[in-house]
């Protein structure tokens, strides 16, 4: 497998969806006539030259389709944006290729399709075994359905993941024990469980406001996770991030190198990229609108709305909170070669004795204890 310094992914961003969710706050667009797919796909080609022409000679390790709602991409869109890629740069044999999919029997039934385009792993958003709490989510399939399209998916694809979001309105430690049993006896080595949030512009957020949708308390929250780390560590799949389990060798290269904080080009209405450029990087990022970013990419062979130089110190702390999230943490040298200074030797103590972190080596992780106070922790080293 490449290392991490070689890493080179490139994310493609398909922001369409049958309806928004109302806890999504990612770029993702309704459309109540049918998409122009190949228009799109031919789009993203057009943006993936461009930034081809900013990356000569680096072999791609990973791609991920995400959104929105990749698996509404027809398998032929899916089909034209890999030949691209492999046209424009080096892919590696074992490139992982990932594509998020919804588990409706409609989308389900591109699986093959996908596969034969040169897909290699799916992320099934299965997100709740319970049918109420999929209404809830706003959610258009049943856990029955769910279930069947994850079967499907894991005989097609050599990789799937169990996608499930916890912390739900209502939801008690006992039905969420029961719930994760029932998807831990599915899974196929890899599970993506996700505390909800209530992110700001989201309908969630305007029904918690006013006191219409309640949310498990900080402490049952805390009862929730404790519970997700006991069974995923009993059946062999242990956190390698705050919300990744995986049996070893099925985690995600593809986020991994998101929290090694390696390179990548982003592709798609709403995408970021991270280039080098030098001791610096480029933070790139592209138009959010679908219609607008295509009409700019057609007008200019990219959708680039800012491309910001991040330099070496505000790259330290880009690492830093995006390292300790995953168990193995940051690599103090690389660190301090960024940011130009070591993290504070009384900071690090002080948070070794209150049991939050932890030093192997040049590396410093975050304990058990320390990523349920992830935030803080960050907050406190970075200062």
């Amino acid at each position: 497998m490449t290392s991490s310094e070689d890493a080179f992914g490139i994310y493609v961003h398909w922001p369409f969806c049958k309806a928004k969710c109302p806890y999504c706050d990612f770029n993702s667009h309704v459309r109540h006539q049918p998409v122009d797919a190949l228009s799109f796909a031919r789009a993203l080609g057009t943006e993936l030259k461009w930034f081809a022409g900013q990356t000569p000679g680096r072999t791609v390790t990973s791609i991920f389709f995400g959104g929105g709602t990749p698996s509404l991409m027809p398998p032929q869109a899916v089909a034209h944006v890999l030949d691209t890629i492999a046209a424009l740069w080096t892919v590696s044999p074992d490139a992982e290729i990932t594509l998020e999919a919804n588990p409706t029997s409609i989308e389900a039934e591109n699986f093959r399709g996908y596969r034969s385009a040169g897909v290699n792993r799916v992320s099934v958003g299965v997100q709740a075994l319970n049918d109420a709490d999929l209404k809830a989510l706003g959610r258009q399939h049943s856990s029955t359905e769910a279930l069947a399209a994850f079967r499907l998916a894991a005989s097609i694809f050599p990789r799937v993941s169990f996608d499930l979001i916890y912390a739900r309105p209502g939801q008690s430690v006992a039905q969420w024990h029961d719930e994760l049993s029932i998807a831990l006896g599915e899974q196929q080595g890899h599970m993506s469980l996700y505390q909800l949030t209530i992110e700001p512009g989201t309908a969630y957020f305007d029904l918690h406001a006013r006191g219409s949708l309640v949310t498990p308390t900080d402490d049952r929250a805390a009862d929730l996770y404790d519970v997700t780390q006991e069974l995923t560590e009993k059946a062999g799949l242990p956190a390698y991030e705050i919300s990744n389990h995986a049996a070893t060798g099925h985690e995600s290269r593809h986020n991994l190198l998101y929290w090694r904080y390696g390179e990548y080009a982003g592709v798609g209405p709403g995408a970021h990229s991270r280039l080098a450029a030098g001791e610096n990087r480029r933070a790139i990022m592209a138009e959010k609108h679908p219609e607008t970013w295509r009409s700019l990419v057609n007008a200019h062979g990219n959708g680039i709305i800012a491309d910001i130089t991040v330099a070496p110190h505000d790259q330290a702390s880009e690492y830093l909170l995006m390292g300790l999230r995953i168990t193995e943490g940051i690599d103090l040298d690389r660190y301090t070669a960024l940011a130009g200074r070591e993290i504070d030797s009384s900071k690090i103590a002080g948070m070794k004795s209150m049991g939050l972190i932890k030093r192997i080596g040049p590396r410093l992780m975050a304990t058990a204890d320390g990523r349920k106070l992830l935030n803080a922790v960050i907050a406190e080293l970075a200062v």
